[in-house]
């Protein structure tokens, strides 16, 4: 499974140390990656409803898989078979009947996410940004394309697309000469794994007064 670290279902750590309000603290990072493991191996060996990978798992189900299999969903990198929403397209390429879970290739996964389906995220992709939060906007789209692993080039060029068919760049606001070199001062954002959530919100409330 490229790209993916294995982070906390709640707080989204790749160590053992959690957030002070996470549900697993205390939970080490090598129980999290097994639970991960656990679901990976079972649905690599077959796709199979919910009910029958609880009962595939190593060891007990609980919640910490259940959490586990959710963000897996989340991130598309496990989806129903017959769901009908864009998992269709890879449902019809593997083995499996209506509501078995499967694994999503690397090639459906990238196809999927290259356009952010979800609140405040959407909205930022689909009217663009406005003078008054680009920063935020622009932090927000390099960090989700980081976190659903796609790799920095792959990133640049997204965000750069973005930039163009949304408008935001032709809207002006910029002290930089280029979209390419806008992306590029916020390469740090990607390298650090930042979260996008808290400068989403705040950018699409700009937006939706702007709307």
């Amino acid at each position: 499974m490229p790209y993916f670290d294995y982070p906390c279902p709640d707080c989204r750590t790749t160590n053992n140390l959690h957030e002070t309000d996470c549900r697993f603290a205390g939970t080490s990072w090598a129980t999290i990656e097994k639970a991960y493991v656990d679901i990976v191996a079972a649905l690599s060996a077959e796709p199979r409803p919910e009910a029958a990978l609880r009962d595939a798992v190593d060891g007990d189900w609980g919640a910490l898989h259940a959490a586990a299999l959710s963000l897996l969903r989340d991130e598309f990198r496990v989806f129903e078979v017959g769901s009908g929403d864009e998992a269709d397209a890879a449902a019809n390429r593997v083995r499996g009947s209506d509501g078995d879970l499967a694994l999503t290739s690397p090639e459906q996964r990238r196809e999927h996410l290259s356009q952010p389906d979800r609140e405040p995220l959407r909205t930022i992709y689909r009217e663009g940004s406005v003078p008054g939060c680009h920063d935020n906007a622009v932090f927000a789209m390099i960090a989700y394309y980081e976190m659903v692993g796609f790799s920095w080039r792959e990133t640049k060029e997204r965000v750069v697309e973005w930039l163009h068919d949304s408008g935001t760049w032709a809207r002006g606001g910029f002290e930089e000469s280029s979209p390419e070199q806008l992306v590029e001062s916020k390469r740090h954002v990607y390298e650090e794994g930042y979260g996008w959530k808290e400068k989403a919100t705040a950018a699409k409330r700009v937006i939706d007064r702007r709307g």
